[in-house]
């Protein structure tokens, strides 16, 4: 008659050591890629300059340019002047992706020139994105001329303060709604699609962050190019940046959208009431001088 194996003997070694390294394996992968994730995401990785020249070339790889950016600024802010200095051989290259870089480089571009208010070529640039198509690139662009003593942005400051209109870029016979109000939504967040008469389909995304305040067209109804058909209330993040600016440049009109946020309006949070009260106080200071 055969053996039968005993049910309570002990597994063998061999098989023991495989399932240890199988563990072993399991667990450095889950280690390993939450860290691989953060150091391709995380822009604090210094960079020399012969990769910023790479970086800032790289329009396959936006990423790598916003990185450079965002280490470019680090050196305009640094302590020591010769850091500071490092920074400026790179200028015409910030002007360039300010130009003819995606989105998110002329965005990012416009928030560097900002930092160094002494370059007449960076006022000149930030004067022309304040008219950009993309309502981030304004918003920076409008942002970093107050830096200059500029005001040319303030209206699109001003307009931070109050619901964005998200128009449609093409028509179609049908909008398919994807959030409701109060949803928080980010830059490139999916709201919508809208069907065509080829049964295409295009989406409809955020720009800007924020939540929504409320649709302005019935849900599957007709859209035309152009058209307004949501809006978004400004994050508090935006808030708190325009009210930041206009406690330098805001003038007497300005106080009763401030004073709103002062009072607390739309549960705003304590730093945003905070800066709210800071500004309507500079505001009014200037205006009885």
């Amino acid at each position: 008659m055969p053996d039968h194996p005993d049910p309570a003997a002990p597994a063998r070694p061999g098989l023991q050591r495989r399932w240890l390294f199988v563990i072993l394996a399991l667990t450095f992968l889950f280690v390993l890629m939450p860290f691989l994730f953060w150091q391709a995401t995380w822009f604090g990785k210094p960079l020399s300059d012969a990769q910023l020249e790479k970086s800032l070339a790289d329009r396959q790889h936006p990423r790598e340019a916003q990185h450079a950016l965002s280490q470019l600024a680090g050196r305009i802010l640094a302590r020591d002047a010769v850091t500071r200095d490092s920074a400026r051989r790179f200028y015409p290259q910030v002007v360039q992706l300010a130009q003819t870089g995606q989105d998110e480089l002329r965005l990012t571009a416009a928030w560097v020139m900002g930092q160094d208010n002494s370059v007449p070529g960076f006022h000149q640039e930030l004067l022309r994105l304040v008219q950009d198509s993309n309502p981030m690139v304004r918003r920076n662009a409008a942002l970093a001329l107050v830096r200059f003593g500029d005001v040319s942005g303030r209206a699109e400051i001003r307009a931070m303060l109050q619901p964005y209109a998200i128009v449609t870029p093409s028509g179609g016979t049908a909008l398919d709604e994807r959030l409701k109000p109060g949803d928080a939504i980010n830059p490139g967040t999916l709201l919508g699609r809208i069907e065509h008469g080829d049964r295409a389909i295009s989406e409809l995304r955020s720009q800007i962050p924020g939540a929504i305040d409320r649709w302005l067209v019935v849900d599957k109804a007709a859209v035309a190019a152009g058209e307004p058909v949501l809006l978004v209330n400004p994050s508090a993040d935006e808030i708190w940046e325009a009210l930041r600016a206009l406690y330098l440049i805001g003038e007497p009109q300005d106080l009763p959208a401030v004073e709103e946020f002062a009072r607390g309006a739309a549960e705003v949070p304590a730093n945003v009431r905070q800066q709210a009260e800071l500004t309507a106080t500079a505001i009014r200071s200037r205006a009885s001088r």
